[in-house]
C-alpha cells in the first residue's frame, strides 16, 4: 500500500498532477487547485491509502510537481 499526502493550500494549480494520474487528481472548478480524489483532510494535509499499482504516475507526479507539496510513502 502507498500513503498519498497532499498540501492542497499550497497548490498553484499548475495541472500537471492531473495530467499524468487522472484517476487519482482533479483539478477544483471553485479555486483552480488540485483535489486528491479519496483524500481526506487532517489540518489542511490530505491523505489517502492506495494500491501499489498507483506508485509510477503518482511518484512522478510527486517528484516534478513544481512546488513540492505531494508526499508518497509505502506502508
Amino acid at each position: 500500500m502507498i500513503r498519498i499526502t497532499h498540501q492542497r493550500e499550497k497548490c498553484i494549480g499548475c495541472n500537471l498532477c492531473v495530467e499524468v494520474a487522472k484517476n487519482r487528481w482533479r483539478m477544483s472548478r471553485k479555486d483552480g487547485k488540485s483535489t486528491l480524489v479519496g483524500g481526506v483532510d487532517k489540518k489542511g494535509f490530505f491523505s489517502v491509502l492506495v494500491g501499489d499499482d498507483e506508485w509510477k504516475e503518482n511518484k512522478y507526479a510527486a517528484d516534478h510537481c513544481p512546488v513540492k507539496i505531494i508526499k508518497m510513502e509505502q506502508v
